[in-house]
């Protein structure tokens, strides 16, 4: 079971990016997937999730309208796709999987994940 992190780099304030989190050993679909991201000094922290079955999505409140979820099973494969990047998204990007069907409450412990990818490196530019 692997999870690849991808599509990080440098761009500008108010550019965009789009992250990807392919999957390997298991189908994506069957689990819940999470973005989080940390940054230097920073606690790692959820920024978005898709939960299995249903599909529902969970946003962190700072990046709500700017970045998407979502999930592409025929790649096995979940996408961020983040714009209007500003300096404080600055971080390294992780992805993480699990079972779990998580509420409100819990999406964005990092705990409630059984498989992190590597993380891909993610700067913006003032």
């Amino acid at each position: 079971v692997q999870l690849q992190a991808s599509g990080g780099g440098l761009v500008q304030t108010g550019g965009s990016l789009r992250l990807s989190c392919a999957a390997s050993g298991f189908s994506l679909e069957d689990l819940t997937i999470s973005w989080f991201r940390q940054a230097p000094g920073k606690e790692r922290e959820g920024v978005s999730c898709i939960r299995r079955n249903d599909g529902y999505k969970y946003y962190k409140y700072s990046v709500k309208g700017r970045f998407t979820i979502s999930r592409d099973n025929a790649k096995n494969t979940v996408f961020l796709h983040m714009t209007s990047l500003e300096p404080e998204d600055t971080a390294v990007y992780y992805c993480a999987a699990g079972v779990v069907r998580p509420i409100l409450s819990t999406w964005a412990s990092p705990g409630v994940y059984e498989y992190w990818g590597q993380g891909t490196l993610v700067t913006v530019s003032s």
